[in-house]
């Protein structure tokens, strides 16, 4: 099966598992989370329910059970049962749930949920996490069944351990953010603007497929909009207000992350990467690179050996549907 745009970006940006944990609370509770840094976090709760509330978000949610969260911009957050309650930290609970399993709190019995953080490559962390508003509250719905049945996999898995279980979970944790950033879109804001918003549109979604697909083709204006049935004027105008930058932008952009992943990962040679992606010499790649990424490709590889490499531009720059200044 080939790829599509949204598995390409999250293979980019390499999202690793940190901990999974089931949490069964009773009585009264809360709970702090500190700076998640590049990671994201997606959750769910089983039964009962609880507040959320995010550090610089004015209003807390009230999630009840079989609703689902994101929490996508690596700020502190509280979970709580009331949040006028004083809170422990996360540490001191959790402390025993760091390799994965279930934390029994204040007897258990009345709230259970299960969340798995993962970390995000910080090169290209803001690809995903500045597309996405500060907390993503996907309510209890009849058709999302999948991610119901990754939930309740989950949930066994944690309360009831069983050899291989480590990664059982790691499969079913990637499952329930793909399911739920799926969900998050089916439902996103009409006029968002950025890659992932684009990918509801199914012409744009082909667009931006057919670039992923062959990023070392010289595609043109005129041979992408053929291949999506319009008009090149007004496809032209359809992938700039969708995408929020023009399809042969959106190529180069695309063409320079995954030239840098390789420069950083692969440690490939300037010029076969060059070649690849379709550049005929080495110092017209270089060029592009550097407009794109803001340093010589060289620079960038050696910048990503001492961990120093700089965030990846991105093709927008969009938050929840409204495009930032």
């Amino acid at each position: 099966m080939p790829m599509d745009p949204l598995s390409d970006i999250l293979a980019l940006l390499k999202p690793r598992n940190h901990m999974s944990a089931g949490f069964d609370a009773g009585g009264e509770w809360s709970i702090v989370f500190p700076d998640q840094q590049n990671s994201i976090k997606v959750g769910a709760v089983v039964s009962g329910g609880c507040w959320l509330a995010v550090e610089g978000v004015v209003d807390a949610v009230r999630l009840e059970a079989g609703d689902c969260f994101i929490l996508p911009s690596g700020s502190p957050f509280r979970l709580a049962s009331d949040l006028r309650l004083p809170s422990r930290t996360a540490s001191e609970v959790f402390h025993a749930a760091r390799d994965g399993g279930v934390v029994i709190h204040n007897g258990g019995g009345e709230t259970f949920l299960i969340s798995s953080r993962f970390a995000l490559d910080p090169v290209y962390a803001a690809l995903l996490l500045r597309m996405l508003p500060p907390i993503v509250r996907l309510r209890d719905a009849p058709e999302q069944a999948a991610l119901h049945w990754s939930v309740e996999r989950m949930m066994q898995e944690l309360r009831h351990p069983q050899p291989g279980g480590f990664l059982v979970v790691q499969h079913l944790a990637q499952m329930m953010l793909v399911q739920a950033l799926r969900r998050y879109l089916r439902d996103a804001p009409a006029d968002g603007t950025g890659w992932l918003f684009a990918l509801n549109d199914r012409r744009m979604m082909a667009a931006i497929g057919a670039i992923h697909a062959d990023p070392a083709h010289r595609w043109t204006l005129g041979e992408l909009a053929v291949r999506v049935g319009m008009s090149r004027s007004s496809f032209a105008a359809k992938f700039k207000a969708a995408v929020g930058a023009t399809p042969i932008e959106y190529l180069t952009r695309w063409r320079m992350l995954l030239a840098a992943d390789r420069l950083a990962v692969a440690r490939d040679p300037v010029s076969a990467i060059a070649l690849s992606l379709g550049y005929e010499s080495e110092s017209a790649f270089s060029t592009a690179f550097k407009r794109v990424m803001g340093c010589a490709p060289r620079r960038h590889a050696s910048r990503s050996e001492t961990g120093k490499a700089a965030e990846a531009p991105l093709p927008e720059v969009v938050h929840a549907g409204r495009r930032r200044s």
